[in-house]
């Protein structure tokens, strides 16, 4: 399991125009599931970018995670963060999951967070979304299960 975290100062997402979810300051977590990946990894996963520290303190050092800050997470499948990039000029995507197990294993993400954190919003499975964000330094990491 992968996700591509930003630290934001507020981010949206818009399915044929509606808005489906948005938050303001925390992190708009971009999640891909992989054919391996079980609830074991999408847990770590998740206890991972709960308390992981991008935000900065008082002296300005990234030493605060989103559960301390008390931000917003909003959670976007992207099964292209899945791609294998390695050779050629065309993603492959073999080590993407199958719609149907990762569907599952992105609600149950999703609902984990929403019973952990306080303030969770999550786009569509499978939808065409548009994401809107303000990306905050720019901050971006990549978690890996």
């Amino acid at each position: 399991m992968r996700s591509l975290l930003q630290r934001v100062k507020s981010a949206k997402v818009l399915v044929n125009g509606d808005s489906v979810g948005a938050i303001e300051r925390g992190i708009l977590a971009f999640l891909a599931v992989q054919k391996e990946d079980g609830q074991t990894q999408a847990d770590r996963l998740l206890q991972k970018l709960l308390a992981y520290r991008i935000f900065p303190d008082a002296r300005g050092q990234m030493n605060l995670s989103l559960q301390q800050i008390d931000g917003d997470l909003l959670i976007i499948s992207q099964f292209t963060l899945a791609a294998n990039t390695r050779k050629g000029l065309r993603p492959s995507f073999t080590a993407a999951a199958p719609p149907d197990q990762a569907e599952a294993l992105y609600d149950y993400f999703v609902s984990r967070a929403d019973e952990i954190h306080p303030s969770v919003a999550s786009g569509r499975f499978g939808a065409d979304m548009q994401v809107h964000l303000i990306n905050d330094g720019p901050v971006t990491f990549l978690l890996e299960s």
